[in-house]
């Protein structure tokens, strides 16, 4: 009687994950391979590679130098660090 309790258990852990993965794999949708178009076209407003004109380049927000902001301090208490009381 045992031996078949045995059975029966390792036949549920082995049966059971199996048969949600079945299912799992029968409803899944297989989706259809993306199409590619044939030729790819561009806006005809779209601007030129080479620039129009010869003026310097401006500098660009990661070329700017920034100054830190001031260190204030927040702490409303002056008992130093460390007071939880």
């Amino acid at each position: 009687m045992v031996f078949s309790h045995r059975m029966a258990a390792l036949a549920a852990v082995v049966v059971i994950p199996l048969g949600i993965a079945a299912t799992s794999y029968a409803l899944t949708d297989s989706p259809e391979s993306p199409k590619v178009p044939p030729k790819v076209e561009l806006e005809s407003g779209s601007p030129s590679a080479t620039p129009t004109s010869t003026a310097s380049p401006t500098a660009t927000p990661s070329d700017e130098v920034v100054s830190r902001p001031p260190v204030s301090d927040d702490d409303d208490d002056d008992d130093g660090p460390g007071d939880d009381g």
